[in-house]
């Protein structure tokens, strides 16, 4: 009997889809818009859900090979090792999916493109880099691996996340970013655009947040920006809960039918929503399709997008042909080397002032909270070992240990203490708690004789049973509060108060910190954050600065010889601590190998590599809002910081030299010679930046327009050819990507601000004219207290204001509410009643 027509793997894929499509039912198709999508027996469909986690290897599912934090691997600027990582993530989650082929998807959560506008953000480490152009090449590289290069079938299908605009956590379903035309097309969607044009992401999730007053799963960006980039079609899928949101907290559309509705219109093709209850969306749907608010025909493009996916995935097919559907769960955890290499590159060195590579034999002293543990975080798997700093580096040295932290017990107002029995916490024998202060007025507290750390359970009772703070809801925080009978535990999440307690210091963490300081050669003080406690998903920063300032001076002054090291998920600020150490070492938390890679470059097996993927301030003041978008008008991210930081976008040290000759141009390329003239072999990463002096508008400082990573032995040299390719602004003028005719200042370097080699080039692009005519409110050049509403700019009181420059002199009138200015060639519209709404000048 011959296969039905959507079984036939000599059709194409379009033309399978639409069969099966015709052959499901309207209740069927309805059915399969959820992310969990039921089995359709009677057609041999089993069941299917979109989304595993895989940002920086397969999360959620067990042990698994885990690689640094994205942020780490954006470190590397490394294309090539990036790629590979994905690769061996695709790898991997195809063999959790051999294991149960229905509970392990394909269709993986990742990357992450935003771009890390604002190093506050609670998932910093969920990105690759500050800059668009790096950020598209990571995401592109990382894709690429996940799905694989076969021309039929894909290994997994990887989804971007999360458009559009979404850098803040605190109340992030409720705000919206503003995103006028050339902060979007200049920042924002290039960080799609890339991995989708390339083919290597099949599939984007939007964000919660707003957009220009408008939840951006109902963006037209949908529409039209990212489905015209994408060559083989591109699937929709929402994040948790966020269709729902659209009627719900967010107030958007007053009915889940009307929300879901316009959901499906603007372009989704599956509700990641009640987890996996289909209920709520399946009688939504229904209800607009009976209602008007839907076409079948909507229904179809939305379900035959995600069948599309399972085509590629190769599920309908004999395996046969198929080269990824015989990878067994025997590769699971598997990838420790590369997960080696991948640590290595993500070791950046921000400072030596001639103190590394430490001398083997070393008397060392190891110090501080991350010195003797791994992080994991959100988005990560389970560690299959764990390598320590503590661990790597006793291969090398005679090491000392303290974690730096106080030891505490906790003493109640009758003279009972808090004790710990078998998990269950109560008063009575006592109980000896080592205390983490992560600033911000919250501690941990680790039990001494289970090492395991007090937290509530479900029912508000105190326990202690987590080897370390972690879930969705982190129950292991606790604030302490300051009351006249003592210190009252208030926890963070079930709102429970413990005590008072007379907190006895048991053991000052400091002291036993400087005392073993003092009586060592040198010092690896290893500090950094916890990814579930003050900066994570759901919680931005309050600051930059780094919460263990106090044990970093006292440590530095019992030794001056003293190495820092930072294990974080983003950028500190130091309080001028900087200045006192001579050598700084920054690595995001690189997985189960990180304390060998940082351990092997302190004592130089190998030089460092890594280079900052986004800039380090000084302090918050260097920051605007974090809910200010408009990076052109706030001077934020290096592009057009233009303040002194405190280390710079691509910064990075290593234990050679190098020299650079040339620049030279020929035919929008720069090349320059590049010489490693120092002792040992290392990386280079040769960047180059534009600036554009005569361009009409603002534009960036400088601007990375391409890069190279080169490896060189003493002595040897390598010619780099760095093409040119983002020399266009966005001109709202015309409404489109314009290079202008003018001088372009061309800067080679080993950073955005260590600039080795620079050119001027005259370049023969348009010459734009001054505007006419009426004037689009969006494509104002600056303003001040105005928000954005899909395509009106909202005055928010009197007196705000937005300007346009370079305007061709002519009547106009000002609009109700707001009066006209006109200043040579600008016009400034000022708002006399606050809440006036404004399309245009005219």
């Amino acid at each position: 009997m011959d296969p039905l027509p959507f079984r036939d793997p000599g059709l194409p894929v379009e033309a399978r889809v639409a069969d099966l499509l015709g052959r499901l039912t309207d209740e069927e198709k309805v059915a399969l818009l959820h992310q969990h999508q039921p089995a359709v027996p009677r057609l041999g469909l089993s069941g299917f859900h979109t989304g595993m986690e895989a940002l920086h290897g397969v999360a959620r599912v067990g042990t698994a090979t885990v690689f640094p934090q994205a942020v780490g691997l954006g470190s590397s600027w490394d294309t090539g090792l990036v790629r590979r990582v994905g690769e061996a993530t695709g790898v991997e989650a195809r063999g959790f999916h051999h294991r149960d082929p229905v509970a392990y998807g394909l269709n993986v959560w990742a990357p992450v493109v935003n771009p890390l506008r604002d190093p506050r953000w609670g998932r910093n480490e969920e990105g690759y880099s500050e800059d668009p152009t790096l950020t598209a090449a990571m995401g592109t590289a990382y894709a690429t691996g996940l799905r694989g290069d076969h021309p039929r079938y894909l290994r997994t299908a990887p989804t971007l996340k999360h458009f559009l605009g979404y850098n803040n956590e605190d109340d992030r379903c409720a705000t919206s970013s503003d995103l006028r035309p050339r902060v979007l097309h200049e920042y924002e969607l290039p960080c799609f655009r890339g991995p989708v044009e390339a083919g290597a992401a099949v599939a984007v999730m939007p964000s919660y947040n707003l957009v220009n007053g408008r939840p951006a799963h109902l963006s037209p960006l949908i529409e039209d920006e990212l489905r015209t980039w994408a060559p083989d079609g591109l699937a929709i899928v929402s994040d948790a809960y966020a269709p729902s949101n659209v009627a719900g907290m967010q107030e958007y559309l007053e009915t889940q039918a009307e929300g879901h509705a316009a959901l499906l219109n603007a372009g989704l093709d599956s509700f990641t929503d009640q987890d996996d209850d289909p209920t709520l969306m399946i009688e939504s749907v229904t209800t607009a399709l009976k209602d008007g608010l839907l076409e079948w025909s909507t229904v179809d493009r939305a379900v035959g997008n995600v069948l599309a996916l399972r085509f590629r995935l190769g599920e309908f097919d004999p395996v046969d042909g198929n080269p990824y559907a015989g990878i067994t769960s025997d590769v699971v955890g598997t990838h420790g080397e590369l997960a080696l290499e991948a640590a290595r590159q993500a070791v950046v060195l921000l400072r030596n002032d001639s103190v590394l590579p430490l001398e083997r034999g070393t008397k060392l002293a190891v110090i501080g909270t991350h010195a003797d543990a791994l992080f994991e975080d959100w988005y990560s798997g389970t560690l299959p070992y764990q390598v320590t700093v503590r661990r790597g580096l006793e291969e090398f040295a005679s090491v000392s240990y303290a974690e730096g932290v106080d030891r505490i017990a906790l003493r109640a107002a009758d003279g009972r203490y808090l004790g710990v029995r078998g998990g269950v916490v109560g008063l009575g024998e006592r109980a000896l708690f080592d205390r983490f202060d992560w600033g911000d007025g919250v501690w941990t507290l680790r039990d001494v004789g289970s090492r395991r750390y007090l937290g509530t359970s479900e029912d508000g009772t105190l326990v202690a049973a987590a080897t370390a703070p972690g879930g969705w809801d982190v129950r292991e925080l606790f604030e302490p509060r300051l009351t006249d009978g003592g210190v009252v535990l208030h926890n963070t999440v079930g709102g429970i108060d413990t005590g008072p307690f007379a907190v006895e210091l048991v053991a000052d963490g400091v002291a036993a910190a400087v005392e073993v300081a003092a009586d060592a050669d040198a010092v690896v003080l290893v500090l950094g954050n916890d990814p579930h406690v003050n900066g994570r998903e759901t919680q931005d920063r309050t600051t930059l600065r780094l919460p263990w300032l106090d044990l970093v001076r006292a440590v530095r002054e019992a030794n001056p010889k003293t190495v820092l090291v930072l294990v974080s998920s983003y950028p500190y600020a130091l309080d001028g601590e900087e200045q006192h150490l001579p050598g700084i070492v920054w690595t995001a938390h690189g997985g189960q190998e990180q304390g060998r890679a940082v351990a092997e470059a302190l004592f130089g097996r190998y030089s460092p590599s890594g280079r900052l993927p986004q800039t380090w301030y000084r302090s918050d003041d260097d920051l605007p809002d974090i809910l200010d978008y408009d990076i052109i008008r706030a001077g934020s991210t290096y592009l057009y910081f233009t303040g002194d930081p405190l280390f710079p976008f691509g910064h990075g040290l290593g234990y050679t030299a190098f020299e650079y000759s040339g620049p030279e141009w020929t035919d929008g390329v720069v090349t320059v010679s590049v010489t490693n003239t120092g002792p040992v072999a290392g990386a280079e990463v040769v960047q180059l930046y534009s600036a554009a002096p005569d361009s009409r508008v603002r534009q960036p400082v400088r601007r990375l327009q391409s890069f190279h990573r080169v490896f060189l032995e003493p002595g040897e040299t390598a010619v780099v050819e760095l093409p040119v390719e983002h020399l266009w602004h966005w001109d709202v003028t015309t409404g489109r990507w314009v290079v202008e005719a003018g001088r372009y200042e061309l800067m080679v370097g080993a950073s955005s601000r260590d600039i080795r080699g620079r050119l001027v080039v005259d370049v023969a692009g348009e010459v734009v004219a001054p505007r006419t005519g009426a004037l689009r409110a969006l494509d104002f050049d600056d303003c001040d207290g105005v928000r954005l509403v899909d395509d009106e700019v909202v005055f928010t009181c009197e007196g705000a204001w937005i300007a346009f420059h370079d305007v061709t002199p002519e009547p106009r009138s000002a609009p109700p509410g707001t009066r006209l200015s006109v200043d040579g060639t600008s016009v400034v519209l000022t708002a006399d009643v606050a809440g006036t709404r404004v399309k245009e000048v005219s």
